[in-house]
């Protein structure tokens, strides 16, 4: 079971940056999905997430209206599309896999991440 994480780099802000998620070995299409992040000497953070057929969406206030989640079942992979970014999106981003079976969210498998710096 695998996650890889890309699209990574370096960014003005202002511009635009789509980050992908690889699934193997994971039943994609049976789990919601979700992105977060890690900014340098920070927790990491919920950046959004996704439903199972990809008609749902939830984004955390910070990025709400500037990214959005998308996924490709057929293709097992999860986007990011990230707009109008600012320096404090500066982060390693992760995607993750919810496979609970309870109903609350239970994100048990990680990617590995992929760093997004914004330079002002």
């Amino acid at each position: 079971v695998q996650l890889q994480a890309s699209g990574g780099g370096l960014v003005r802000a202002g511009n635009s940056l789509r980050l992908s998620c690889a699934a193997s070995g994971l039943a994609f299409s049976s789990y919601p999905m979700g992105w977060f992040r890690q900014a340098p000497g920070k927790n990491r953070e919920f950046v959004g997430r996704i439903s199972i057929y990809g008609d749902y969406t939830s984004y955390a206030d910070s990025v709400k209206g500037r990214f959005t989640i998308s996924r490709d079942n057929a293709e097992n992979t999860l986007y990011l599309q990230m707009k109008s970014l600012k320096p404090e999106d500066t982060a390693v981003y992760y995607c993750a896999a919810d496979r609970s079976i309870t109903g609350i969210p239970n994100y048990d498998v990680w990617g590995q991440g992929t760093l997004v710096t914004v330079s002002s």
